[in-house]
């Protein structure tokens, strides 16, 4: 079966699941009170720096904060909100594609969630913090050189987990970004393997930040995530990691198994004596 696109609806308990709706994702500040918090945060974090005052420069560091996310904790805890539109919509992507191995393998290479940026090429990295908790590491495209905004990092917890069959989680609160998803494994038609099912959510923070890592959010991302999927299948069918792709997109083909085990004996070709003198006078030259 080919991958495919379906709706949110059609993977059961998914469309109930929302990521935490932190600070990251919340607008509650007017824009023309966004442009005089983060003036006035610079004002005092300059001077906080200049007069080695630590109380100032904290001050304009949480102004300059509060200007350019958009979100201010005070506003929260009191019911404040004097954004204009304060509405961030979350981006959701579903496929669905079988592979050609059993369910339980399929199911044990997903669970381990530190295999995931082998295939899932907008992840860097992530990190398995305990059973349930991981740390999750995406690089923002085109900031590479920008060290402040070069990645993007979360913790997410998985909240429900049948093995063998499904995994439900989200990002926890307070993350930079909400991010939430499920991957149901099935077993698909005598002799075909296994059909993985994923759907993905994420919601980019507010604010300036949010529109650098929007850019992991653009079109391209979905089929992005697309191909990350296929690529899953052929880690899962044919062993290999396509870690090394070159400027042309190619992956680095497999070596054919006879013709490896032949490369890998050791060479016992006897040499003439001819063969040494040249050898001696090529090493002189």
């Amino acid at each position: 079966m080919a991958d495919k696109q379906f709706a949110m609806g059609d993977i059961k308990g998914m469309s109930s699941i929302q990521p935490f709706a932190t600070g990251s994702s919340v607008v509650n500040i007017g824009q023309n009170e966004r442009i005089i918090s983060a003036a006035a945060g610079a004002l005092l974090t300059t001077i906080g720096a200049r007069r080695g005052s630590w109380l100032l420069a904290t001050i304009g560091g949480y102004l300059a904060f509060r200007g350019a996310s958009g979100f201010c904790p005070i506003n929260q805890a009191v019911g404040r909100n004097t954004a204009e539109d304060s509405r961030i919509e979350p981006l959701e992507i579903s496929r669905s594609i079988t592979i050609n191995k059993p369910r339980d393998e399929v199911y044990q290479y997903w669970r381990k969630l530190e295999n995931l940026p082998k295939f899932m090429k907008h992840l860097q990295s992530v990190t398995q913090l305990d059973e349930r908790r991981s740390h999750w590491v995406a690089p923002v495209p085109g900031t590479e050189k920008i060290d402040a905004i070069g990645n993007i990092e979360w913790d997410a917890e998985i909240i429900e987990e049948v093995e063998n069959e499904r995994l439900l989680w989200r990002s926890v609160s307070e993350s930079t970004v909400d991010n939430a998803g499920e991957v149901r494994f099935q077993d698909a038609p005598p002799g075909r393997g296994t059909e993985v099912h994923v759907t993905i959510r994420y919601t980019p923070p507010a604010g300036q930040l949010g529109t650098a890592v929007a850019k992991l959010f653009q079109p391209a991302f979905r089929q992005m995530v697309k191909e990350d999927i296929r690529r899953f299948k052929r880690i899962m069918e044919t062993g290999l990691i396509p870690s090394n792709e070159g400027p042309s997109g190619r992956e680095p083909e497999r070596i054919n198994p006879a013709l490896r085990q032949h490369l890998d004996q050791p060479q016992t070709h006897s040499r003439s004596p001819k063969s040494d003198k040249e050898n001696a006078q090529n090493a002189i030259i």
